[in-house]
């Protein structure tokens, strides 16, 4: 079986984690999935970025361009797309497989965590899988391979600086 890796806490640089593997992985020739829940917009560097190496990269968006604070039934449906996307996706055994912002798909209820881990006991033995997210719960935590906590000591939102492409998108 391969890894799983997890990056979680409330630091930045999560999902920028993830895609580092993912460069590294498709520079050395290796096919990459990514899965983002609940992320829906187009003009991300990491969606862009699937134009230069569609061969060996390709990205998949189950969310809405807003994030969410209360879920509706169009999230926890678009979250269920995701999983079971994510499952298809499993049967091509890519090399990497994130599931970009996972954890907080399950914070939020929007999957159940048994749907979850039953995905994560069937990983093919040559895919790793990568997952992302806020809060991740204890029992990801206790089966992952490599756990992160990311966290916070300071950051330039905190004084005002906005996001800027290239950077945090």
């Amino acid at each position: 079986m391969g890894l799983i890796y997890l990056y979680t806490g409330d630091g930045e640089g999560k999902s920028t984690c993830a895609f580092g593997h993912a460069l590294r992985a498709v520079g050395h020739g290796q096919k990459v999935v990514v899965i983002q829940f609940m992320k829906g917009r187009s003009e991300i560097g990491e969606v862009l970025f699937e134009s230069i190496s569609p061969s060996l990269y390709e990205i998949h968006q189950f969310g809405n361009e807003e994030f969410v604070f209360e879920p509706t039934e169009k999230d926890i449906q678009l979250a269920q797309q995701g999983l079971e996307f994510a499952k298809e996706k499993l049967s091509e055994e890519p090399f990497i497989l994130i599931l970009d912002e996972l954890n907080v798909v399950l914070s939020k209820g929007l999957l159940e965590l048994d749907e979850v881990i039953k995905l994560l006991k069937g990983i093919p033995e040559k895919t790793n899988i990568i997952i992302t997210g806020r809060n991740a719960p204890k029992k990801l935590i206790e089966i992952a391979d490599l756990v992160t906590e990311m966290r916070e000591i300071k950051h330039p939102y905190s004084l005002g600086k906005q996001a800027e492409e290239g950077m945090d998108f």
